[in-house]
C-alpha cells in the first residue's frame, strides 16, 4: 500500500483539490493557500487532532472528539480566487464595470466565519447578504468594520420592522439595498422611507423562466416561490415612477438555484436576466448592479459531472467567464452601460474551510462464505438458464484473464439471483453463495 493508492481510493485530488491532499506519511494534509501553498505551510491534520485531543498534562489541549477544525486561510484563498476569476474575465472580455461579491450569511452564521469574510474581503469590496432580521443585525454589526463599498443585500420576507432596520443601516452609511421579493413590500418601503426621511436603494428579484431542473432548483423557474413576474416588475416600475422614486431602483437580483450543474444553464439564466436589466434601464430606472445570486457549485465527489447533484461540470474561471460574457453580450446589443456584477456564493466560499473530525467507535469486516466444489456445483444447479449462462461466461472470462468482463458477468449474475430470490425461486443459502462467488471474483482480480 502507498499514500498514492490512498489518494486514489478516496479520490482526494478530485473533491479536495487544491486544499486537501495525502502527504508522504499517508495522512490528510491541508494546503491553506491552495496551489500557492509552500511545502512548509502544509498542515498535517492528524497532528492537529493529536495536539487538540491529547491530555493537557501531555502538552495537548484536552479536547474531546468530535471537533470542527477551521482553516481561515482557506476562506481568504476562496475569496481571492473568486475575485481573481472575475477580474480576469472582466479584463479579457473588455467588460467596462467590476465584480464585487456578497456572502450569504445563512450559509454559515458562525461569528468567526462572517467576521473573517468581512476582514479578508474588505480590500475586495466584499459585502454580506441577509435574509432575516437576525441576519441583518449580524451583517450590520460585521460590515461596520468592512469595505464602505461592500453591499448589504437585504433579501427574504420583509415586514415593517425589517425594512425599518434596513433603512437604519442606510443611515449608518452602510451600502444597503432592499431587494423586493413580493410586490406588496414596495408600499412598505415607500411609506417607511418617507417617514424616516431616508432615500432607499431598491432592488428587485426577478422570477426568470430559466429553470434549474436538479435537486437544488426547486425555487427556480417561473413557478418558483420567490421573486416577481414580468407583470409585477412593470407594476413596481410604474409605482416607483408615480412616487418619484424610479431612480432608487438600482439592482436586479435573480437566483437560478444552488449547485448550477453546467455553464450552458448559467449562460441561459444570466442572459435572460440581462435582458430584464436592459429593459429596466430603458424604462428609466437608475440601474447599477446585476446580482446573479448563488449557484456556483462545488464538486463534492470529484467526477466533474454536470449530470450529478453533487458535482458540477465547470471550474471557477469557467463560471466567471460565462457570467461576464452573457451580461456583456446582451448589454452591448442593447447599447446599455455594463452593470457591476455581484454574486451570492455561499457554499463555494465556505465548504472547504472546515473539517468535522469524529472518532470511529467500531468497525465491521465481511467474512466471505467458503465455497467447496460440491457446494458450488449445487449452487449452479439451482440457477435459472440466464443466470447459469452468466456463470459460464464469468468462468470463461476468468480463464481468458478478461477482468473487466469478469466483473460485468459477476454483477449480472448477482442481480439475476437477487431477482430469483425476490420471486421465491432461490433460498437464502443460495443467495449467500452468489455473494461468496462475487466476493471471490473481486478479491481475485483486485477490485475495490
Amino acid at each position: 500500500w502507498s499514500p498514492e493508492l490512498s489518494s486514489d481510493l478516496y479520490r482526494i485530488d478530485g473533491w479536495g483539490a487544491p486544499y486537501f491532499t495525502v502527504n508522504s506519511s499517508g495522512d490528510i494534509s491541508v494546503r491553506p493557500h491552495g496551489t500557492d501553498t509552500l511545502p512548509h505551510q502544509e498542515i498535517d491534520l492528524l497532528k492537529v487532532v493529536k495536539k487538540a485531543s491529547d491530555p493537557i498534562n501531555s502538552g495537548g489541549l484536552g479536547l474531546q472528539l468530535p471537533l470542527v477544525v477551521r482553516f481561515p486561510d482557506v476562506l481568504k484563498n476562496r475569496l481571492e480566487s473568486l475575485q481573481s476569476a472575475f477580474d480576469y474575465a472582466v479584463q479579457s472580455e473588455g467588460y467596462e464595470a467590476h465584480y464585487q461579491g456578497v456572502y450569504p450569511v445563512k450559509c454559515n452564521q458562525d461569528r468567526f466565519v462572517v467576521e473573517d469574510i468581512v476582514k479578508f474581503g474588505s480590500g475586495l469590496r466584499f459585502g454580506l447578504e441577509a435574509g432575516s432580521k437576525p441576519e441583518l443585525l449580524l451583517a450590520m454589526s460585521s460590515l461596520c468594520k468592512g469595505s464602505s463599498e461592500g453591499l448589504l443585500v437585504c433579501n427574504g420576507f420583509k415586514d415593517a420592522e425589517y425594512i425599518s432596520l434596513a433603512l437604519v443601516a442606510r443611515k449608518l452609511q452602510l451600502n444597503t439595498v432592499i431587494v423586493l421579493e413580493q410586490e406588496e413590500e414596495l408600499d412598505l418601503v415607500i411609506d417607511i422611507s418617507r417617514k424616516m426621511a431616508v432615500q432607499p436603494v431598491i432592488g428587485l428579484r426577478a422570477k426568470l423562466r430559466t429553470k434549474h431542473s436538479g435537486h437544488f432548483g426547486s425555487t427556480s423557474g417561473e413557478k418558483g416561490k420567490f421573486g416577481l413576474t414580468t407583470t409585477q416588475i412593470l407594476r413596481v416600475v410604474r409605482k416607483l415612477k408615480e412616487s418619484g422614486m424610479l431612480d432608487c431602483l438600482q439592482l436586479l437580483h435573480f437566483h437560478i438555484g444552488s449547485q448550477i450543474p453546467s455553464t450552458e444553464l448559467l449562460a441561459d439564466g444570466v442572459g435572460e436576466a440581462a435582458q430584464v436589466y436592459s429593459e429596466l434601464v430603458r424604462l428609466g430606472a437608475g440601474m447599477k448592479f446585476i446580482d446573479i445570486g448563488g449557484g456556483l457549485g462545488i464538486d463534492y465527489d470529484g467526477t466533474k459531472s454536470s449530470d450529478s447533484d453533487v458535482s458540477v461540470g465547470y471550474g471557477l474561471q469557467d463560471y466567471a467567464s460565462t457570467v461576464v460574457q452573457a451580461v456583456r453580450f446582451v448589454c452591448d446589443r442593447k447599447n446599455v452601460k455594463h452593470p457591476v456584477i455581484c454574486s451570492e456564493s455561499g457554499r463555494a466560499i465556505v465548504s472547504h474551510h472546515s473539517v468535522l473530525i469524529f472518532e470511529a467507535v467500531s468497525s465491521t469486516t465481511t467474512r466471505s462464505q467458503e465455497l467447496s466444489s460440491m457446494s458450488l456445483h449445487s449452487f449452479v444447479e439451482k440457477l435459472n438458464d440466464d443466470a447459469r449462462g452468466d456463470y459460464r461466461n464469468l468462468s470463461a472470462a476468468a480463464i481468458r484473464g478478461e477482468y473487466d468482463t469478469c466483473m460485468l458477468y459477476a454483477d449480472q449474475l448477482k442481480q439475476r439471483c437477487v431477482d430469483q430470490f425476490k420471486d421465491g425461486n432461490l433460498d437464502i443459502e443460495q443467495l449467500a453463495a452468489v455473494d461468496a462467488v462475487c466476493d471471490f471474483v473481486s478479491k481475485a482480480i483486485g477490485a475495490s
